[in-house]
C-alpha cells in the first residue's frame, strides 16, 4: 500500500507538512481542502508506511 503526505505554505507564509499519512484519494481531497482555505504550493508526496515528512 502506498501512503501519501502533503506539504504546503499556509496563509501566514509558514511552510507546513502533514502529520498523518493518507491514501491517494484522501490526499487529493485534503489538497483540495487546503487550496480552498488559501494554502499555496500544496504538494502530495509519496511516503513509505510509517514514515512522516520533515521540513
Amino acid at each position: 500500500m502506498q501512503n501519501y503526505a502533503l506539504t504546503w505554505t499556509d496563509a501566514a507564509g509558514h511552510r507546513r507538512a502533514s502529520s498523518v499519512a493518507y491514501d491517494e484519494n484522501s490526499a487529493k481531497g485534503r489538497k483540495a481542502d487546503l487550496e480552498a482555505a488559501g494554502a499555496a504550493d500544496v504538494t502530495v508526496v509519496p511516503i513509505r508506511p510509517g514514515e512522516l515528512l520533515q521540513l
